[in-house]
């Protein structure tokens, strides 16, 4: 407060108590006024209108004006700075009046010169600056509300014509119309799915700005962790002749506390980062634990042979939007975000990210994270290392039969169905153990079981180890292959006492996929031509969000049982609402769409045994949550899905019984997943 000159504002009609209010005021110490005299009640509003002091002294004895009457009209218009009414002798009925009317004190003339009056001129600063604190945070919680509304707004917006877009695309690829402009298709498709990346990012960033995103904790086999982001950014880097290794320095404990889809986001932002601005030579990926602070944490880094980074912008990459100069940018193409987002997760993780590079040499990136306590996990040493392999003349067979490929990962699970795909056979999916347990035995007991299941050891809800036992203890001998990271002696032995037929080392190699469908399935014809696995799959996006696989298209659809499913779809885009519905009748579903929630509640009067009901979130004329609770009110038994481009609070989401939402954009394999489901 003595750095800072106060703007006082006296209303005093009579020039002698206003010299000496003056002369008492300019006397206090380490308070500074800049002082506006007033005489009269009409005066005395015009001033307090503009609302730009500090304090207000207020004589109670305006002439045969009543000050209480200045007090009161001077709240009601917006006066927000604190008021001390003055007056000439004591009045404890006065005083509670002033006090009551909205002043902070009430203060005797003849008081002016004792320390109460210095007392109450500093309270009522202390609380002036309160206050403005109280109104400039509100005002903050506002804007950021506001800026909360607007981009769940802006993402839903986005999402709904992505749906159009990627649906469509795929639906075209799969069809003989578009037989003719594959390559066409494909860039269209990919450059949608960056888009998606693009906004999944921005709306990370934004999350991380307002202190919103939340790290989702939990026990992460950091072997399999390591080879599923292994395997993906394999075919990338293959793509472009370069050598991708991860090595570990030194052992490194099994199973981490960490969030796995962020710390995945992480490490491969950086690896698509260093495969992005390097041209030959190879990327390689270090990890190593080390303690700090009685803490044991997990450090890696990214190495790189690429263009490397000028000294003069090394403190820019992590920033939102910066790139390496204009002509990195024209010529490598991004946002720019990935860096800014790295640095913020890794932030959140307990760790920071630090930068080495040499223009025209290349850069390493190191940082370093939290992973709980890790002393009571086995460490083991990792290794990978994939060199680029041209496409060369073999002889491999293809299959004919139905495998079911088991993984908690969405890009590895369509990764590996990709390449059983390319040897003719027919292919379902399964996201947990239960999942897999469901399927087998569903399939079993139609008559119709799998010739082969490819399931992962490490997943949600249930994993491969507890899945199998169920699958054994059922009496169904389907051959089942556990796919698993785990290098460690005895692992094999005991998975295959455990009733699994044989066992997939990840990161899946074709060759050795290749060994496990000739030991189980029936060959049918040869074809000249094969590719390692960098072949088998486009990019994946660096979201680690829907796959970047250009064909999905020989997945198999959902087959039509004796009792079809019937689908209600509420969306009011038409656009949307068309593509969903196409892609749900490509899947064998009986379709019928309502664009807004009147339509929906019709349409209930008239049926009500819908298999599943998808509805967007924000109709023109209701909440999606609102109407499934009023659905559930007289048809209890149907399930209820929420679409929607943001994702729903989930305690609304409890509260309308509703146990699982779609984020747009919707894409086949999303739908094929929910049809299976």
């Amino acid at each position: 407060m003595s750095n800072s000159i106060s703007r006082l504002l006296l209303v005093e009609d009579d020039e002698d108590d206003y010299i000496l209010a003056r002369d008492y005021i300019e006397q206090l110490s380490t308070l500074e006024f800049e002082i506006d005299w007033v005489t009269n009640q009409h005066d005395a509003l015009a001033k307090m209108a503009e609302n730009r002091h500090d304090i207000c002294l207020l004589d109670y004895q305006l002439g045969a004006e009543n000050g209480l009457t200045v007090l009161k009209r001077a709240i009601a218009a917006g006066f927000t700075s604190p008021i001390i009414m003055l007056t000439g002798q004591a009045d404890e009925e006065v005083d509670m009046a002033a006090l009551d009317a909205g002043a902070v004190d009430y203060i005797i003339k003849s008081e002016l010169s004792s320390s109460r009056f210095a007392r109450a001129i500093r309270y009522a600063l202390a609380r002036r600056e309160i206050e403005k604190e109280r109104v400039d945070r509100l005002k903050a919680e506002a804007e950021n509300r506001s800026k909360d509304r607007f981009l769940a707004h802006l993402s839903h917006e986005l999402r709904t014509p992505l749906t159009s877009i990627l649906g469509y695309t795929e639906l075209l690829m799969d069809s003989k119309m578009g037989q003719s402009a594959q390559s066409e298709l494909a860039i269209v498709l990919n450059n949608s799915k960056h888009l998606l990346s693009l906004l999944n990012n921005m709306l990370d960033l934004s999350k991380i700005a307002a202190d919103k995103l939340e790290l989702n904790l939990s026990e992460v086999n950091l072997d399999a962790l390591i080879a599923d982001v292994y395997a993906l950014m394999s075919i990338p880097a293959t793509d472009k002749g370069l050598t991708l290794t991860v090595i570990s320095d030194t052992p490194l404990p099994l199973k981490i506390q960490t969030d796995a889809t962020r710390f995945r986001q992480v490490l491969i932002n950086l690896i698509s980062n260093a495969i992005k601005f390097t041209e030959q030579g190879s990327v390689t990926v270090r990890l190593w634990c080390k303690e700090r602070e009685e803490c044991e944490f997990l450090y890696f880094s990214v190495t790189d042979t690429g263009i490397g980074i000028p000294q003069n912008q090394l403190d820019s990459v992590f920033k939102p939007f910066e790139q390496v100069a204009d002509v990195v940018s024209r010529r490598q193409g991004g946002s720019g975000l990935g860096l800014a987002i790295c640095n913020e997760l890794v932030a959140k993780m307990g760790g920071e990210v630090s930068l080495q590079s040499t223009f025209g040499e290349g850069s390493s990136f190191t940082a370093y994270i939290h992973t709980g306590d890790t002393k009571q996990s086995p460490h083991e040493v990792l290794s990978f290392d994939a060199k680029p392999i041209i496409a060369k003349e073999c002889n491999t067979l293809n299959y004919q039969g139905k495998v079911l490929v088991v993984d908690d990962v969405n890009d590895i699970r369509m990764l590996v169905g990709h390449m059983v795909q390319n040897s003719g056979l027919q292919v379902e999916y399964g996201r947990n153990g239960l999942e897999a347990l469901d399927k087998v035995t569903d399939a079993h007991n139609d008559g119709q079981p799998y010739d082969l299941v490819l399931i992962d050891i490490h997943m949600p809800v249930m994993n491969g180890s507890e899945a199998i036992k169920q699958i054994r203890s059922s009496g169904i001998q389907s051959p089942v292959v556990a796919m698993t990271a785990a290098t460690m002696k005895g692992v094999r032995d005991q998975l295959i006492s455990q009733g699994f037929t044989n066992v997939l080392e990840k990161p899946i190699n074709l060759d050795a996929l290749m060994k496990v469908l000739d030991s189980h399935l029936t060959p049918v014809s040869k074809v000249t031509q094969c590719h390692d696995e960098s072949s088998a799959a486009m990019e994946p996006s660096a979201e680690m969000g829907p796959s970047a696989v250009t064909k999905q298209n020989n997945v198999s659809q959902h087959s039509e049982s004796q009792n079809k499913l019937h689908y209600l779809l509420v969306e009011d885009d038409v656009d949307a609402a068309d593509i969903t519905a196409l892609l749900l009748e490509s899947l064998g579903v009986d379709v019928h769409v309502a664009h807004s929630g009147q339509e929906c509640l019709d349409v209930f009067k008239q049926r009500n045994d819908w298999s599943k009901v998808l509805m967007d979130l924000n109709l023109p004329d209701a909440n999606g949550l609102n109407l499934a609770k009023e659905i559930h009110k007289s048809s209890p038994q149907v399930e209820m899905v929420i679409l929607s481009g943001e994702e729903p609070d989930a305690q609304s989401m409890t509260d309308a019984d509703i146990s699982k939402f779609i984020l747009k954009p919707i894409n086949k394999q999303v739908l094929s997943d929910l049809v299976k489901d």
